[in-house]
């Protein structure tokens, strides 16, 4: 339900999302500061001082309640600490009970699942605790990583606007996914049903 005040972190079978804090500068920077994980984010790679900003104002978002707030949450493995990623949730539309996701992995630790899970995560957030109506994802259609992940969320693709923004200097498309909650709860009933 709305507003929702983060103050627990999530658990999965193999993750913690949880606020950041000013210790995670480092593993955060780490990632952030490289190319070709800012190719397709609407940021340039960032140094050091930069994620210690955007560090300091994430740890204070907390609360969803208006358009456009967000959690800006650390991916930390459970095993044994290490910050692997970053996941974004905003509330999108109050009025139209719409969340928005984003991920941002460090490609060290890419393809062992974890975006995945983290991102159903958020969904179940988003559905089961918020009783939100929708879930969507705005990206660049070249990122085909961030493509097949909207894919294995259940998501569908509903739009691809054509040269719609200038992006890092050109005009780039941009691709919408989206899931509404009745399809996640039918998904994951499936999924018990199969298990």
């Amino acid at each position: 339900m709305i507003p929702l005040v983060f103050s627990e972190p999530i658990e999965t079978e193999r993750l913690t999302l949880r606020l950041m804090t000013i210790r995670d500068v480092d593993a955060v920077h780490a990632y952030h500061s490289l190319a070709d994980v800012a190719e397709y984010q609407l940021f340039e790679p960032r140094d050091r001082e930069t994620v210690t900003s955007k560090i300091a104002a994430w740890s204070e978002a907390t609360t969803l309640e208006h358009n456009e707030d967000y959690l800006q949450l650390a991916v930390v493995r459970r095993d044994d600490g290490q910050l692997v990623g970053d996941l974004y949730f905003t509330l999108k539309s109050v009025e139209n009970s719409t969340a928005e996701l984003g991920w941002t992995l460090n490609p060290h630790h890419s393809g062992q699942g974890y975006a995945t899970e983290g991102a159903r995560a958020l969904l179940t957030l988003a559905f089961d605790t918020m009783q939100l109506h929708r879930a969507m994802a705005e990206l660049d259609p070249r990122n085909i990583r961030s493509v097949r992940l909207c894919e294995r969320l259940g998501m569908r693709h509903e739009a691809h606007f054509v040269e719609d923004m200038m992006f890092k200097g050109e005009w780039a498309d941009t691709g919408v996914y989206a899931v509404l909650a009745r399809e996640w709860r039918e998904a994951q009933e499936h999924i018990s049903g199969s298990a």
